[in-house]
């Protein structure tokens, strides 16, 4: 039961809404719906429904580039693999089934963890070419072939670069340098040269008439490559020079037979000044036979040499 003064207030407030004012007043409704945490009134306004719009994406790039894009403009320079951008179905990596594909390129970290050489196209490297003739100096006509070349670049260097995926780009491999350069190129004559081949020792080799020093001690590549030029540098130097006790060499501790200073020359001389018709032309191939048999040692090809060689420089002939 409500009070008199209760009841005086509310008769006095519904009184005052006319029936114009209720016609132009939103009232609020009850909404049943409205979960048990609220009040159950609303207006009509607040709870219209807003229809969402999601952003407009575009299509991928490769969808729109033509035919015949300028493709250094699109990749210009090295940067990681971009899917977009890259109108081949490339794939990479291991598929999840045997038998299915390996995975495409969109969402592959593995396209991203390798180097690509995308900016490397040959338009690309004929427009850099074009780019820095105009810093380059003709070629020199001396070096027209590779006799020349040779001659005045003697020494050969080889490197080797890898690349693979690691978390760093340096390879033990890739700081090997080797170094050649033929004997002939390098100026050293009879003590000197016997001298050089005693220093550098196994890394001569006599066929080719090739000088090999491969170093690997350092830990760059550039630190080897100064250091392979030092040791060739030092040995030659070293070759050079001529010790006091050097003199104490004699014939058999040579590595080569020397003609010049062997006795079987001394005997020639004795036996050409003997005999007036010794040809000088079949000492110097008796020379050449006697040379091969003590270097190569006794066979039956420098055996059979040796005599024919012999027999015709005394004046006989083969029977």
């Amino acid at each position: 039961m409500l009070a008199n003064s209760q009841r005086f207030r509310v008769v006095k407030l519904l009184a005052s809404y006319s029936s114009t004012d209720a016609a132009n007043t939103d009232f609020r409704v009850l909404d049943l719906r409205k979960g048990a945490g609220g009040d159950g009134l609303t207006s009509r306004s607040r709870f219209q429904r807003r229809s969402e719009v999601g952003p407009q994406l575009l299509p991928p790039r490769e969808t729109r580039m033509p035919i015949d894009q300028d493709w250094p403009s699109v990749w210009p320079g090295p940067r990681s693999f971009h899917p977009a951008s890259v109108p081949l179905p490339v794939r990479q990596g291991y598929p999840a089934r045997r038998l299915d594909a390996p995975p495409g390129k969109y969402a592959n970290a593995e396209l991203m963890k390798i180097p690509n050489f995308l900016h490397l196209t040959p338009l690309a490297v004929q427009r850099h070419c074009q780019a820095i003739k105009k810093f380059c100096t003709p070629w020199p006509k001396v070096l027209e072939n590779d006799d020349a070349c040779e001659k005045h670049f003697p020494i050969e260097t080889t490197t080797s670069d890898y690349l693979h995926s690691s978390p760093s780009i340096r390879d033990p491999l890739g700081r090997i340098v080797t170094l050649q350069v033929k004997l002939s190129s390098i100026p050293v004559e009879g003590r000197a040269r016997d001298k050089f081949l005693r220093l550098i020792n196994e890394r001569y080799d006599p066929k080719t008439d090739l000088v090999t020093i491969v170093t690997d001690r350092c830990p760059t590549k550039k630190q080897n490559f100064d250091y392979a030029n030092f040791l060739l540098t030092v040995v030659y130097h070293e070759s050079l020079k001529e010790e006091s006790w050097e003199s104490e060499k004699c014939t058999l501790d040579n590595e080569l037979f020397d003609w010049q200073t062997s006795a079987s020359r001394v005997s020639i001389e004795q036996l050409s000044s003997r005999n007036k018709n010794l040809e000088p032309e079949h000492v110097q191939l008796y020379s050449e036979a006697l040379t091969k048999l003590m270097d190569k040692g006794e066979d039956q090809e420098t055996l059979a040499d040796y005599k024919e060689r012999t027999l015709r420089m005394l004046g006989h002939s083969r029977n």
